[in-house]
């Protein structure tokens, strides 16, 4: 087996533990995750430099809604600079920028500065940097759902013809492969309805580190422990 063939080509981050590095400091939550954000542009690096075409982030899930209003408004501030401050970092490195997600949740200012960046990087095809945003994996297979049941009813589609591959093409990203390694930060242990359907199959690496300090040292050990992995997809070795 090749080098290269040990790597991922998708990775999926739950980028868990902002707030209790910043508890763990004595500073506000808001703080935590803006060094979170620096460890995204670590992630961001790796990837790069490893080839890893596609990374997905799990930024703000549909049940974060039910955080305090400021702590929300922070965060979609924070979402508004990384964009502003990275899009012609995006621009060098041809990072395709993608969301995933029930977007129409999202105020008008963050969805306007989305629309530009996604729209200005959709011809790129080296990396996908792919933020998932009010987003809950029982959502988006409801979703699905609900368009493959009006594409029936429209005659768009005959039942009787639905498999998993014609499912698929009713996810949010339906073009992107599923990941191959999914990371959760933090020491938890649950996926957190993060990508139900696309981690069926995905290496899940599960560390204490909290995502502030999970930086390029502790992405290398997540990538290692992956290539000493043997995936077998329900076959025999």
């Amino acid at each position: 087996m090749h080098a290269s063939d040990k790597l991922p080509r998708h990775v999926a981050i739950i980028m868990d533990g902002n707030g209790r590095w910043a508890a763990r400091r004595g500073l506000p939550r808001l703080r935590g995750h803006e060094e979170g954000a620096e460890s995204v542009i670590a992630a961001l690096r790796v990837c790069r430099d490893r080839g890893i075409r596609y990374l997905t982030l799990y930024a703000f899930s549909a049940e974060n809604w039910r955080r305090p209003r400021t702590e929300i408004a922070g965060l979609m501030g924070l979402l508004r600079r990384f964009l502003h401050n990275r899009e012609a970092e995006l621009h060098r490195d041809r990072v395709r920028l993608r969301v995933i997600g029930r977007l129409a949740d999202l105020p008008a200012d963050v969805r306007r500065d989305l629309r530009r960046v996604i729209e200005g990087t959709s011809s790129y095809r080296n990396y996908h940097l792919i933020l998932a945003l009010s987003y809950g994996g029982r959502a988006e297979i409801v979703d699905a759902a609900r368009g493959l049941a009006m594409a029936a009813v429209e005659g768009r589609l005959d039942p009787a013809r639905l498999n998993e591959r014609v499912f698929r093409r009713f996810l949010y990203a339906p073009d992107v492969p599923d990941p191959d390694l999914m990371i959760r930060t933090s020491g938890e242990i649950r996926l957190s309805n993060f990508l139900l359907w696309q981690l069926s199959y995905a290496e899940l690496y599960f560390t204490p580190t909290l995502w502030p300090d999970f930086r390029e040292k502790e992405f290398a050990e997540a990538l290692a422990e992956y290539a000493r992995r043997q995936r077998r997809f329900g076959a025999l070795a």
